[in-house]
């Protein structure tokens, strides 16, 4: 039987991140993954859905040329050809990744791995063999998976999930999208600029609950203009199948229908098959894997990281959390803040955010200071054709210091990052105004 240092149970960002730095640091690792490096961010989530956002995003911009005096005829969008240079991408960094554990000299293991105790790993490989390892320290990074909610019928074909969204054949006539969240939205951008008709359900009283309420209403506004129907405060109570398409009941009574309807309601933690109960780690209650700021479970040589632990379920936060755990397992002591982690959601316009809203700063006790500005008033902005947006920064009135800040507009998600940095670093409102941005820029 092998012996590691580190055996790490998954291969998206947090786990391969994680398997990378202990590396790093001196361990003999392995990586147990039971489908292909990247998990669900680089496969199924995060890289595909921006390959394909990017298509429709340069769709969108031709559409436009007129407006700076470029002439366009017969432009077409061949969704078959998206889909193929969406595979591209995520095949050219799966291999990167590979490459990058290979050159660590990390022993990458194809098969699905279950604790056997606490220190020895049973591993039911791909190839039909099985093997057993140990591990000295076990990080398990195992994800999520899309809920499949029993009530809406998922079947993979008519009514699906993200994961079948992102290999159609072809594109629906329309489409329903049962929750108004990042997921939906996102793809509610794509279909609708490729001439889908699009509507979303969403049970709470706006889209995009989660982000500043003025922009999460302001983005309504916009996607009711790009000719997306938005059922709000709208609970469904059944979805039905026939050889037409789909038909969400609501509870009110109203029947929508559409050729699919696409589900993106909730994700479930992948901690089912992995002999937790085998090693006595303890569940919360919401059934994550409870760990403290060092990312241990209550047995002190098994970490745990990425969505199953049940935080912040972003792939920048799994891949932190890894660094976390692998410096923690070689002897260099870290924690696990959450204060400035910063969001973001590639709709068009982009929405960022980072930090406490005005709300949430004045439910903490805050003097809260808001500073505002519009990207129409941005040279840079105008010039580009992108000027629907708009910058809040949240400051504490009597330190000056950023709180929070929230973006929405072109490259919202890349301006972002100076606003993290500021709330990391406790800098003041004055200590951004005070430095000096190149002009003419977004930032």
């Amino acid at each position: 039987m092998k012996k590691y240092d580190v055996a790490v149970i998954g291969g998206g960002p947090g786990g391969y991140t994680a398997a990378i730095r202990a590396a790093q640091l001196g361990a003999c690792v392995c990586l147990i993954e039971k489908d292909k490096v990247g998990g669900t961010c680089l496969n199924r989530g995060c890289i595909p859905t921006k390959a394909l956002l990017s298509c429709t995003q340069v769709y969108a911009h031709i559409k436009k040329a007129q407006e700076f005096g470029i002439k366009v005829d017969g432009v077409e969008a061949n969704w078959s050809q998206m889909i193929e240079r969406k595979d591209q991408v995520v095949k050219k960094l799966v291999t990167g990744v590979e490459f990058l554990l290979k050159s660590y000299k990390i022993d990458l293991i194809d098969g699905k791995a279950g604790l056997i105790d606490k220190n020895i790993i049973a591993i039911e490989q791909s190839n039909g063999g099985d093997t057993q390892i140990e591990a000295a320290n076990i990080i398990l990074a195992t994800g999520s998976r899309p809920a499949l909610i029993p009530a809406f019928n998922i079947d993979g074909k008519q009514v699906i999930t993200s994961n079948e969204a992102l290999d159609l054949a072809e594109l629906p006539e329309s489409i329903i999208i049962i929750g108004g969240g990042v997921i939906g939205c996102e793809f509610a951008c794509i279909f609708a600029e490729l001439g889908v008709k699009v509507t979303i359900i969403e049970a709470l009283d706006r889209i995009l609950n989660t982000e500043d309420r003025q922009i999460s209403q302001r983005m309504r506004g916009i996607f009711r203009k790009r000719g997306i129907t938005i059922h709000t405060k709208s609970k469904i109570s059944a979805v039905e199948k026939s050889s037409e398409g789909v038909s969400a009941v609501l509870e009110s009574g109203q029947k929508i229908s559409a050729k699919k309807t696409l589900v993106s309601i909730g994700r479930s933690l992948n901690t089912q098959g992995l002999g937790l109960e085998n090693a006595g780690i303890e569940l919360g209650a919401r059934g994550e894997i409870a760990v403290n700021e060092k990312m241990q479970t209550n047995i002190p040589h098994i970490y745990a990281i990425g969505d199953v632990v049940g935080k912040i379920m972003l792939a920048h936060v799994a891949a932190s959390q890894g660094m976390v755990a692998a410096g923690n397992i070689m002897g260099k002591p870290d924690i696990m803040q959450y204060d400035a982690v910063p969001g973001a959601v590639f709709t068009q316009p982009e929405l960022a955010s980072v930090g406490l809203t005005a709300d949430k700063a004045k439910e903490a006790g805050y003097e809260v200071k808001l500073g505002n500005f519009s990207f129409m008033a941005l040279g840079k902005a105008l010039a580009m054709g992108e000027a629907e947006g708009t910058i809040r920064l949240v400051c504490d009135a009597k330190t000056d210091k950023v709180l929070g800040g929230q973006i929405m507009g072109p490259h919202a998600t890349d301006l972002i990052a100076e606003i993290t940095l500021a709330i990391s670093q406790g800098a003041t409102a004055s200590d951004i105004g005070n430095t000096i941005h190149a002009h003419p820029t977004l930032a």
